[in-house]
């Protein structure tokens, strides 16, 4: 489970204010809900794009913290993809991307350089 936080100052509750509907907009019917440190996730079992598997996705609520966007996205091998459905592929990385970006307010490139800072200040945790 990837978590990702917002730009200083923003809230996720603010940029994503009813993220069942967000998530299933992006993804499609969420099937299930999963426990993550305390918070419920919403679940997609079968997404609209053939590309994932599975997708988890959620607020992750913090005490005394601001909240964090939780996802998790399951992936099939591309090797046992049609060409149809690879053809989707690109649609799924536009899917996540504009997803990420509107929860967090961040491009990818922002993203990339926010784990790569948290490895840095936190050598011995496993990411």
């Amino acid at each position: 489970m990837k978590e990702y936080k917002m730009r200083r100052g923003e809230y996720l509750e603010e940029r994503i204010p009813d993220m069942e509907a967000t998530i299933e907009d992006y993804f499609g019917s969420i099937t299930d809900t999963e426990e993550y440190k305390g918070s419920d996730l919403y679940v997609i079992g079968e997404p609209a794009n053939p590309v994932f598997e599975k997708i988890i996705a959620g607020t992750v609520e913090y005490s005394g913290k601001k909240d964090k966007l939780g996802v998790e996205f399951h992936e099939r091998d591309p090797t046992e993809l049609g060409p149809d459905e690879l053809e989707a592929a690109g649609d799924a990385v536009d899917a996540k991307n504009d997803f990420l970006l509107e929860a967090t307010g961040r491009d990818a490139k922002s993203r990339r350089e926010s784990m790569k800072r948290k490895v840095e200040d936190d050598p011995d945790h496993d990411f």
